[in-house]
């Protein structure tokens, strides 16, 4: 009963719909054209995305420094390294450069060299005042040598914020507004003001300008994303249908599953503008991810019309055997596909959830799209004529298939030798896996703003900001000189960190006033003893609004102060050092029973971020494989089979990791997704030989090894298909200029070409091996799920259906 039922329904699917053509169609251009509305709502992302939940201590941290101080990546920076700069005519242009950036409403203001003011000390009445370094506002050569002899050595408070303390590198600090920093009004001043204007003065001055900082970094990072979703579309698009029309022959069929696979990327951008997701450099993944698992789907169905045309020519039977016989095999399959995907949805990551929604929606999506547009465009079309189906019985693809029976049949040792060898190995290679939570690694390395980026860090020491907010919790604590004493003395420590910068803090406005009091002297320039803070008082009151230096790193109450100081891209394991080292340092100098200190900042959260997003990817493969055991156990009422099956998707994952470690691949989050995409979709290939080997058994009166021959003569030609396809599918994303992308494609790659190698090996090596244990009724009972439809099943049907 169940047999018939099974056969039933998938029939009652292949009559409706062969007999509502029409309307298929129509609701087809009704659902993509209301869909395409939807993408007018897709946005890409203007902040970095939040790899954990908004809850989790280390954002809670955060957003409450947030809360005192504001924005902190707001800083945009520009860098000159060339004594040219200080002549007249380019000083002079380097100066409008700066004013007409001023103008700008994205802009809140700019610390310039020709802008610079110190800090002088003045009586009747006794104040400090911030006056220009450069009185005239059109110097002359030898104002400038002085000016820059001046700012090199004798003011300190601008090391490492206006001048490298290394060499004579000059910069501007652009800091941006606060409200907009976040908006697309930064995108779009960085894109279409900014560059043009460093531009347009590099060409008239002859000077090379570097461009840096947070809001820089991202929004060309943000453009490159999008840049590469168009390019890896039709990459994607070329090569499988490239590979597609070299297994058929046919430009029919090509340009059929092209088609298909088409409205599957329009219906993939839609679902993302529908659920109102932000473009990031994962969910911009999903579009090709769509075409490179489509086209399989797209592959088994006119494989198997073609089949059916070749064996009795009848196109209306050809067409509904095509539903109801492949349609079980190819839902089954992505719907382990999608499991795979799902996993993600029940991380706490933002970030993966919703590439998880989208990609699971939109590869069920793409197999109801399959099964309804190929059946219905060939029932309008000629049958394939005798030159479209010679694929069918192509030699070399013959050979193939004799190769892996004849290593089934007489190398199975071999074969399990060298299972065991590969295992042995990986898990050596895996202890060797690091994980890297670095924001660079993955950025284009040819990019100009790249190696803009290292410039600044071999200036500057650093670009990532590690802030540390000092609670002193009493009002005006921090200007108590016990206070600056401690925070002189961390500041001291972080200077012997070679990976952080020299640190911003009120103290260099401390250490100038003094400096200031003695007539800018600079060897001056140190915290005030008790004795002098006394005389220096009076003249600092007057600082306390002068150019928002205090307001900057001290708030309004006085209680709180914050530590800026700059980091070099380091990666997760060195920044793990960092932080051991100094959290026992803060914690000596500032007693808890009298201050609250913690670290924070972009570079603390990314690599937070990147520990607890890894350890959700784990978590996921973890639920991958239990589901899709739950779906395979559903499946073939076996816990055996289970077993059997899971051992060759396993190992190339194993193998995968194995490699990784030896060649110094790092865990990342862009590598960790590998194991779940590739499990996902691996498991599809055993699927069709256990099915296809149930079916054989029972035609073969459980003779195990018929079974398994014929199961892997009939699933070799379609797993070799469907690998080929996916290999050079996901090797498109190597083009990409991230280096988590290149990583992602080439991984994937190779793992699911592993991973073919091991279902056509290793699962019918096992089987056989194991015949004892499994080829029986009691072990393989009735699935409770049809994969493979027979030509019996069929004829019991109808015989059913006359009866009644």
């Amino acid at each position: 009963m169940h047999k018939i039922f099974s056969f039933g329904f998938w029939n009652s699917i292949a009559r409706l719909i062969l007999r509502n053509r029409i309307i298929i169609i129509v609701l087809i251009a009704i659902a993509t054209f209301l869909l395409s509305t939807q993408w007018k709502n897709m946005r890409f992302s203007y902040t970095e995305a939040n790899l954990m939940p908004d809850d989790h201590p280390v954002n809670v941290s955060y957003n409450d420094f947030l809360d005192k101080f504001g924005e902190e990546g707001n800083l945009i920076l520009l860098g000159v390294q060339d004594s040219a700069l200080f002549t007249p005519e380019k000083f002079k242009a380097w100066n409008e450069l700066t004013k007409k950036l001023t103008s700008y409403p994205e802009v809140d203001h700019i610390i310039s060299p020709a802008s610079l003011k110190e800090l002088k000390k003045f009586e009747d009445p006794q104040r400090f005042e911030m006056v220009p370094v450069l009185e005239s506002k059109d110097p002359d050569s030898t104002q400038l040598k002085e000016f820059e002899n001046k700012l090199f050595t004798e003011l300190p408070f601008y090391e490492n914020l206006v001048y490298s303390s290394h060499s004579n590198t000059i910069q501007s600090a652009i800091y941006l507004n606060k409200d907009l920093v976040n908006t697309k009004a930064r995108k779009i001043f960085v894109l279409e003001e900014l560059d043009p204007l460093i531009e347009e003065f590099e060409e008239d001055q002859g000077i090379d300008v570097r461009v840096s900082g947070m809001p820089y970094i991202r929004t060309l990072n943000a453009q490159n994303i999008v840049d590469e979703i168009g390019l890896f579309i039709l990459a994607a698009l070329i090569v499988t249908s490239i590979i597609f029309f070299f297994f058929f022959r046919s430009i029919r069929a090509t340009l059929i599953s092209m088609f298909t696979v088409c409205i599957g990327v329009m219906w993939a951008f839609g679902v993302i503008g529908l659920l109102h997701y932000e473009i990031t450099i994962l969910t911009a993944l999903i579009p090709p991810l769509i075409i490179v698992i489509g086209i399989p789907n797209c592959i088994f169905l006119i494989n198997k019309y073609q089949q059916e045309i070749q064996k009795h020519g009848n196109q209306a039977k050809s067409l509904q055997r095509v539903i109801t016989k492949v349609g079980n095999a190819t839902l089954m399959t992505n719907l382990t596909t999608a499991s795979g995907f799902a996993t993600f949805i029940l991380t706490d990551s933002q970030l993966l959830r919703e590439f998880g929604v989208v990609a699971s929606i939109n590869i069920i999506a793409i197999f109801i799209l399959s099964l309804l547009i190929i059946p219905v465009i060939y029932s309008y079309l000629r049958p394939p004529k005798d030159r479209h189906l010679k694929h069918l019985t192509k030699r070399w693809i013959g050979g193939f298939t004799n190769w892996t029976e004849n290593m089934v049949r007489n190398h199975r040792i071999a074969i399990y030798i060298s299972s065991i060898v590969l295992l042995i190995a990986s898990i050596i290679g895996i202890y060797t896996i690091k994980i890297s939570g670095s924001i660079l690694e993955d950025m284009p390395k040819n990019t100009t703003f790249f190696k803009d980026v290292k410039f600044f860090e071999s200036e500057f020491d650093g670009v990532m900001p590690l802030e540390i907010l000092i609670d002193t919790k009493r009002p005006q604590g921090v200007m108590k000189l016990s206070t600056l004493k401690r925070m002189d003395e961390l500041e001291q420590f972080i200077q012997d960190i070679p990976e952080l910068s020299k640190p911003l803090s009120v103290n260099r406005l401390a250490k100038y006033s003094k400096q200031a009091y003695y007539n800018g002297n600079p060897k001056y320039y140190q915290l005030p003893s008790s004795q002098e803070r006394n005389f220096i008082m009076p003249y600092a009151k007057s600082l306390s609004s002068s150019d928002g230096l205090m307001q900057s790193y001290v708030d309004s109450t006085g209680q709180f102060a914050r530590i800026t100081t700059f980091m070099k891209d380091v990666g997760t394991e060195k920044m793990e050092e960092i932080e051991n080292d100094l959290l026992p340092q803060i914690k000596k100098i500032f007693p808890e029973d009298r201050y609250n200190v913690s670290l924070t900042g972009k570079a603390l959260l990314f690599q937070k971020g990147t520990n607890y997003l890894v350890r959700n990817l784990i978590i996921s493969l973890g639920l991958a494989i239990f589901l899709i055991a739950i779906l395979m156990a559903w499946m073939f009422r076996s816990f055996r089979m289970i077993i059997i099956s899971l051992v060759p998707n396993l190992l190339p994952l194993l193998v995968t990791a194995g490699v990784m470690g030896y060649i110094g691949v790092p865990i990342k989050p862009s590598t960790i997704l590998v194991f779940s995409i590739a499990f996902g979709i691996s498991v599809d290939d055993t699927i069709h030989f256990l099915a296809k080997y149930r079916q054989e058994l029972k035609a073969n009166d459980w003779k195990i090894k018929r079974s398994v021959y014929a199961a892997l003569r009939e699933t070799g030609v379609s797993m070799f298909y469907t690998s080929i396809v996916l290999f050079f599918g996901f090797s498109v994303f190597m083009i990409s200029s991230f280096g988590g992308t290149v990583a992602l494609g080439g991984l994937v790659s190779a793992t699911l070409l592993f991973a073919m190698l091991a279902n056509l090996l290793l699962l019918p090596s096992l089987l056989l091996s194991l015949e004892r244990s499994i080829a029986n009724k009691e072990v393989l009972k009735e699935p409770a799920m049809k994969i493979i439809e027979t030509d019996e099943d069929e004829n019991d049907f109808r015989t059913e259906d006359e009866k009644n």
